[in-house]
């Protein structure tokens, strides 16, 4: 075993887990300066009677009264669970397609992640204070969780319309994106939502397999076309994909409640939900350190175009992240975001970072030559 390293960077002192906790229990017998996070210690009352806690921040922790007592006589903070959510405000880890998807076999309705969109419809706009604190405190734990995952990663972003129907060429073209992405060892990160976004996952998902997998789970995919008018339906056919072929590739998606009729895709290992929807926007982009791919879009994806040219036109220490757009006849005439975005570009030195492509083909090679 590696000896748990002295509580010097932050990301040194977090507890995660019941078998982080004992860990540090058994190693260095003092819990002084940790932060224990959403974790059940319960079954832990004999250690924090006895446990050095000084400094100590216990957040979301269940414990035994007597040993939340002690811990905070020893000069530790008990931050308590929250009653009655259906999240966990400090959760340590990011969540999974199983943990929000739970209960599918009843019906979206019941799951998690439809409660938790229930939960924020109902408060986002009362003003409560209590809310909108519990909101930031989530929004930045997974915020957290989301960099300890990514630390060392080639991030790419994959950009996209949620209308993108399964079934479609170009869903089909997303696919095969993902899938090159992935394989040519880069992390895939979408908004984590249906249409472009949800066939990138998909071909990360896809990457460890041969090519009939894919073939085959697009026609299986292609029985529910779309979200509506049955997320139950759409969600139950990835489902049914990833129980036919399990243990695919991992894959990052960033969705958010602040859009709760979109559902997350079941195809992205990791998912970092967010309750801001500009918190969730603005770390996409800021975390896609390997470059972008901007599939064709409207209002929201233009959008994103322009959030990450905004930083790239501002970057003073280093090289701005490659940026391609796909699909020629969608930037240049439909929704024109070309032509600005070469004067942008122009006006900072940025035209060997950008890139306009015809065909979803010729994505990864012009980010390679754009040095992603």
């Amino acid at each position: 075993m590696q000896p748990i390293p002295s509580p010097t960077a932050s990301h040194d002192r977090e507890i995660e887990s019941l078998e982080e906790f004992d860990e540090v229990v058994s190693e260095r017998g003092s819990l002084a300066r940790y932060r224990v996070q959403a974790v059940d210690l319960t079954a832990r009352t004999r250690a924090l009677l006895t446990m050095d806690c000084a400094g100590a921040v216990f957040l979301g922790c269940p414990m035994d009264p007597e040993a939340a007592a002690r811990v905070r006589a020893t000069g530790a903070l008990v931050f308590p669970p929250v009653p009655g959510l259906p999240f966990d405000p400090y959760r340590g880890r990011l969540y999974t397609p199983d943990e929000l998807f739970d209960s599918l076999d009843t019906d979206y309705e019941a799951t998690p992640d439809a409660r938790a969109y229930a939960w924020f419809q109902r408060t986002k706009a009362d003003g409560d204070i209590f809310a909108s604190m519990v909101r930031a405190i989530h929004d930045d734990a997974v915020s957290d969780a989301l960099d300890e995952l990514l630390v060392g990663a080639r991030v790419v972003g994959v950009m996209g319309g949620h209308a993108m129907a399964r079934g479609t060429r170009e869903y089909e073209g997303a696919a095969r994106l993902g899938r090159e992405l992935a394989r040519a060892g880069f992390t895939v990160a979408t908004g984590g939502g249906p249409g472009a976004m949800e066939a990138a996952n998909l071909g990360a998902y896809a990457a460890p397999f041969g090519p009939e997998m894919l073939t085959e789970a697009l026609q299986l995919l292609a029985k529910a076309t779309s979200f509506t008018p049955s997320v139950t339906e759409w969600a139950r056919a990835a489902f049914d994909v990833r129980e036919r072929w399990p243990a695919g590739g991992p894959s990052v998606g960033i969705p958010t409640w602040f859009y709760g009729h979109e559902p997350p895709n079941a195809f992205a290992a990791h998912v970092a939900k967010y309750f801001a929807n500009a918190t969730r926007e603005d770390g996409l982009l800021a975390r896609s350190n390997a470059g972008v791919v901007f599939l064709p879009g409207a209002a929201g994806t233009v959008q994103e175009i322009f959030d990450n040219a905004t930083p790239n036109y501002y970057e003073s220490r280093g090289e701005p992240t490659p940026m391609v757009l796909v699909d020629r006849t969608h930037w240049t005439e439909r929704l024109p975001a070309w032509p600005l975005l070469q004067s942008l570009a122009r006006e900072r030195s940025m035209e060997s970072r950008i890139a306009l492509v015809d065909r979803i083909e010729d994505a990864p090679g012009a980010l390679k030559r754009l040095g992603g």
